[in-house]
């Protein structure tokens, strides 16, 4: 069986999470992108903050190349087989990358920003805002690195205005459907 990839994208707090659990629950493996990012900002600053996290953002991939964050997701999951998750797509180069390794679509996951403020607030995990001014200079920076262009292009689209059963619903139907289609697709080859 071949290896094809599901890239999740969304703005910060669209609910990128809802995703990776229906996928986890479908028994998919989900590898986050973000993790890269947290583990290099521990690495070259020490501390997780909002600052700390836009700034190793652009630093790696000024040092490394505007696919480096892809890159090192794809070295995760090289063996794998079947349909993968990858939460946290950030730009169309990064999907460019992804493409050149396997057969992927875009699953883009949408909330409008102060639904997504009030939801980044109450999960308050490292790195991320606690106010309104660095929930602005984040999505800028999610934006400046092209993230609205791969969301623009999403072969899906989950709108995540309503309640998480909603999202979690469309996000599972939408992900069992790509798995049943490469299950297909494979026996027929």
């Amino acid at each position: 069986m071949k290896l094809f990839i599901v890239l999740v994208a969304g703005m910060p707090g669209a609910g990128k999470s809802i995703v990776s659990k229906a996928a986890q629950d479908l028994g998919l493996p989900v590898y986050n992108m973000g993790d890269i990012i947290r583990m290099e900002t521990s690495r070259f600053y020490g501390v997780i903050t909002p600052e700390t996290m836009r700034e190793a953002s652009r630093r790696v991939r000024k040092l490394y190349g505007e696919d480096y964050v892809a890159r090192k997701t794809i070295e995760r999951i090289k063996e794998k087989r079947g349909v993968v998750v990858v939460d946290g797509v950030r730009s169309l180069v990064e999907v460019e990358a992804f493409k050149k390794y396997a057969e992927t679509v875009i699953l883009a996951v949408h909330a409008s920003p102060k639904t997504r403020f009030e939801r980044i607030r109450k999960r308050n995990r490292p790195g991320d805002p606690d106010n309104w001014e660095d929930f602005v200079k984040r999505d800028l920076t999610e934006l400046r690195f092209g993230l609205g262009n791969v969301i623009a292009l999403a072969d899906y689209m989950i709108v995540n205005e309503g309640s998480i059963e909603e999202a979690y619903r469309g996000a599972y139907n939408i992900l069992k459907e790509l798995v049943e289609k490469n299950v297909k697709d494979n026996s027929i080859s």
